[in-house]
C-alpha cells in the first residue's frame, strides 16, 4: 500500500518545448497537493509522469509504503489517474459500465459507488446520453468501486454542479481520514484543505 510519493529534480517537456524542472516534491498519507498553474504549465503532464504513463526528462517519481520503497511498477497498482478525459465505453449502460470497472481494476460491487456517487437513477441509461456532470460522476465512481490509496486527479470539479462538489470533498474527506493520497490538478480551490504546488517553467 503506498503511504508517500516522492518527486525529486523532476523535469518535463512536450515535444522540444520544456514544460518544467527540478521540481520536488513530497506528499504522505492523509495529504492533498493542489497542482495550479497556467494552462499548458505542464500539471495533466505531472499526473501522467507518477502515473507512469510518460517518462521524465530527468528526475525520480519514488513510492513509499509501510514496509519502505516500493517497486515503481507494483506501486502502480495502488494509484488511480482519473484526467480529462472519462475513458467510458458510451454504448455501454451505466450499470455495465461500473461493474467493468470494478472488475478490471481488482475492485468490489460497484454498489456502495453508485449510491455515493448518486448515481441510482443513471444505471439503466447508456453512457453516451448522460451529461457531462454525470458522466464525471461515473468516472469518480471508480475511485469508491475499487479504492486504491492514491488518487490522481485531472480538475475533477470542473463539470460538477455546487451540490456535487461538496458531496466529492466529503469522499475526499473519508479518503484522506482513511490514510489516503490525493495529488490533484486544479484551477478551482479543492474542497479540501491542500497544500499548493505551482507547476510551471523556471528560467
Amino acid at each position: 500500500m503506498i503511504t508517500a510519493l516522492s518527486l525529486r529534480s523532476l523535469a518535463l517537456s512536450r515535444g522540444e518545448r520544456p514544460l518544467f524542472r527540478d521540481l520536488d516534491l513530497d506528499l504522505n498519507a492523509g495529504e492533498a497537493v493542489a497542482l495550479t498553474g497556467a494552462n499548458g504549465a505542464g500539471k495533466t503532464s505531472l499526473l501522467r509522469a507518477v502515473a507512469g504513463l510518460l517518462r521524465p526528462d530527468a528526475g525520480t517519481v519514488g513510492f513509499a509504503g509501510a514496509g519502505g520503497l516500493l517497486d515503481p511498477d507494483e506501486a502502480r497498482a495502488g494509484l488511480h489517474l482519473v484526467g480529462h478525459l472519462d475513458g467510458l465505453k458510451g454504448a455501454r449502460t451505466v450499470a455495465e459500465e461500473l461493474a467493468f470497472q470494478s472488475r478490471w481494476l481488482g475492485g468490489r460491487n460497484p454498489s456502495d459507488a453508485i449510491a455515493a456517487l448518486g448515481l441510482q437513477r443513471l444505471t439503466g441509461l447508456e453512457v453516451r446520453r448522460l451529461s457531462a456532470g454525470q458522466r464525471r460522476r461515473v468516472a469518480l465512481a471508480r475511485l469508491i468501486a475499487a479504492p486504491r490509496p492514491l488518487w490522481l486527479l485531472d480538475e475533477p470539479l470542473t463539470p460538477l454542479d455546487a451540490t456535487w462538489r461538496a458531496a466529492f470533498g466529503e469522499l475526499m474527506t473519508a479518503h484522506l481520514a482513511g490514510g489516503g493520497l490525493i495529488l490533484a490538478a486544479v484551477h478551482d480551490p479543492l474542497p479540501v484543505p491542500a497544500r499548493e504546488i505551482v507547476v510551471g517553467a523556471r528560467p
